[in-house]
């Protein structure tokens, strides 16, 4: 059973009911096609089977390494980039205290590497190593990735001088292809714990490989619940399979109407919550990057509520109405957070003290989801309970079934990326990387 809702009975102010009813048949055989695994790109399809095939030795040596790299490092750092960062950045940065590196807690501060080429971040993330005990995780399929290579060299040397070389392979686990490329040698010739990332699951459908449930685990939030959540979105999935019973089918037909025929070009992915920030930057990984191709698609962007109402607002109601708004909302808060009375009352507020700050966010929530609709931008809202492990497992699961079925309702291949190749090429022409 998922706590997942989906709302989009506003979109028909935008989309007449009969053009939905219309492409029945093309949604019916976009949702075959990534079911029956018979569309384009069907040897990257694994993911969907991520959740079924979990069980428990594989859980358990995940949370064995984690315990161990979290019991010998106050901060654990983790190499990659693209989908090899931040499904887990996302996961780990939705759950922990908003502060953590100042409150501190049981387990270490995961830090991110090698998601940039960044000099000036990298001789930070030295200063901070220098101070720290600390081990590394290294996420790449190949080992070659320019970025993460980069970032590795430099933090395994590093560990390896303050370790010694035989202390530092223990703390060093490789995340790589299961026998093959430069990284997966290193790890067999050193001696790293290593994991497999599965040939047939792409980086940005990675999140629930070791991938993303290593470093969730270590950060100590549990996976089993975050795969459970998943699990449940996904037995929902393919138990329901018409438009009015499934809402990866709804969302994906229905942002495919008003792109191909009310040329919305835009879809600002809002959060209320700011925990959610990098959830909306795994959201515009996944669906960037899938769907992106042969000139087509909707361009995904994101912001966070009401923060971003303070610079995009305007835009978003009276700028060019090229803009589609998916909401997420979060029904409940962890905590509570009393608004004290005011005897002077200056800024007007009393009024408000009887209210929880979460009962006025989603009232701010409210509100602009109506000025926005007035001001005609088509909205869904997408609402989960509460900020947890199983409710984070149900949005993952939600949006990559949807970023399918969308591929395939544009006739792109939803799990390759041939154009991040291109600037790869100008890149190493330019640094003058030897040919081979």
């Amino acid at each position: 059973m998922i706590n997942t809702q989906f709302s989009y009975s506003e979109i028909f102010s935008f989309i007449n009911e009969e053009e939905v009813k219309n492409n029945f048949v093309k949604l019916g055989n976009a949702y075959k096609t990534v079911c029956d695994r018979t569309g384009k790109g069907n040897d990257f399809l694994g993911w969907l089977d991520l959740p079924k095939d979990y069980d428990a030795n594989f859980s358990q040596r995940i949370k064995n390494c984690a315990d161990k790299l979290a019991a010998q490092s106050d901060v654990v750092v983790v190499i990659g980039i693209g989908g090899s960062y931040l499904g887990a950045r996302a996961v780990i940065e939705a759950l922990q205290h908003p502060f953590k590196p100042f409150v501190g807690g049981g387990r270490p501060s995961v830090l991110f590497a090698g998601n940039s080429i960044s000099e000036d971040y990298m001789h930070g993330l030295l200063d901070v190593l220098e101070k720290k005990d600390y081990s590394l995780i290294v996420i790449s399929k190949s080992g070659t990735t320019t970025e993460p290579a980069i970032a590795f060299r430099i933090l395994k040397e590093h560990c390896e001088k303050k370790y010694g070389k035989s202390a530092a392979k223990d703390r060093i686990v490789a995340i790589t292809d299961a026998s093959r490329g430069a990284l997966k040698k290193l790890a067999t010739d050193e001696g790293y714990d290593t994991f497999v990332i599965p040939d047939s699951v792409g980086g940005r459908y990675s999140v629930l490989t070791p991938v993303g449930l290593l470093p969730i685990a270590v950060a100590g939030f549990d996976i089993d619940k975050l795969v459970h959540g998943a699990m449940e979105m996904r037995e929902y999935l393919l138990q329901n399979n018409t438009f009015e019973t499934n809402i990866a089918m709804q969302y994906a037909l229905l942002r495919y109407l008003l792109y191909a025929e009310k040329n919305k070009r835009i879809e600002l992915l809002v959060a209320y919550e700011p925990c959610l920030a990098y959830f909306v930057e795994w959201y515009k990984q996944l669906f960037g990057e899938s769907e992106g191709k042969e000139h087509k698609a909707i361009f995904p962007a994101g912001a966070i509520f009401s923060t971003d109402l303070h610079s995009l607002g305007q835009y978003i109601q009276e700028g060019e109405r090229h803009l589609m708004e998916t909401v997420i909302s979060v029904k409940n808060a962890k905590n509570k957070v009393a608004i004290p009375y005011d005897e002077k009352d200056a800024d007007g507020l009393n009024y408000l003290q009887k209210m929880s700050m979460n009962e006025i966010n989603l009232t701010a929530e409210k509100g602009t989801r109506l000025a926005h609709l007035d001001g005609g931008v088509p909205n869904f809202q997408i609402s989960i309970p509460a900020i947890n492990e199983a409710s984070l497992g149900e949005l993952i699961y939600f949006f990559e079934f949807s970023c399918a079925i969308g591929g395939y309702l544009l006739d792109v291949n939803p799990f390759n990326q041939p154009g991040v190749e291109a600037y790869k090429k100008n890149m190493f022409r330019l640094l003058g990387k030897p040919e081979k």
